[in-house]
């Protein structure tokens, strides 16, 4: 029976996922990621190399994700407000992405696992507001890219500072997710209306 090297890989990816996301990139353990796999942990190695090269993949793979389920077009940054809400929409349905990123900001060191490339991704994104920007459809008293940064860290904060929400905004987090996200909706419409 041949080896499926590329469903073995996935698997491993998933686990990953999981295990960082729950423990950070620290406290993650490659024994744990493959036990959740079901897959000697000997197979890690030889696919992704150490930890730190499988937690760059992890990060890639899910990065690839949001992008592809949550583009921002010149046209999509014509409302802001309504990719904020894919986002929130997006993370929702996703929690670890944000428990990904969030655990890489707060253990940061100078690497940032494919800073280049996602350097390159972000602006593509700033490159779409500003394009917005210059047809008249957002306003163009903050820089493109301060409008990108509020944009993903007001949608980040519902689920990276939930405590704070309850205690600032009760009478929104008490209407549940749908409340919640037609208010990101609301501020980042008015933050960047003309």
């Amino acid at each position: 029976m041949a080896w499926d090297t590329a469903r073995t890989k996935q698997l491993l990816l998933d686990a990953a996922v999981a295990e960082f996301a729950e423990h950070g990139p620290e406290g993650a353990r490659v024994a744990r990621i493959a036990e959740r796999a079901g897959v000697n942990k000997e197979r890690i190695y030889p696919y992704f190399g150490d930890k730190q090269k499988l937690l760059e993949a992890v990060l890639a793979a899910e990065l690839e994700k949001i992008a592809a389920a949550v583009p921002l077009t010149p046209a999509h940054a014509a409302d802001l407000g309504d990719y904020a809400g894919r986002c929130y929409d997006y993370h929702r349905a996703h929690p670890h992405f944000v428990r990904l990123l969030a655990w890489e900001g707060l253990q940061a060191t100078s690497h940032v696992p494919a800073e280049p490339a996602r350097t390159a991704h972000y602006a593509e994104k700033i490159a779409a507001v500003a394009a917005a920007q210059r047809s008249g459809a957002l306003a163009t008293d903050l820089p493109a890219g301060q409008l990108v940064h509020a944009v993903i860290a007001l949608t980040a904060s519902w689920f990276t500072l939930p405590q704070l929400a309850r205690m600032l905004l009760p009478e929104v987090t008490t209407g549940g997710p749908q409340s919640e996200r037609d208010c990101l909706v609301a501020f980042v419409r008015r933050l960047t209306a003309r």
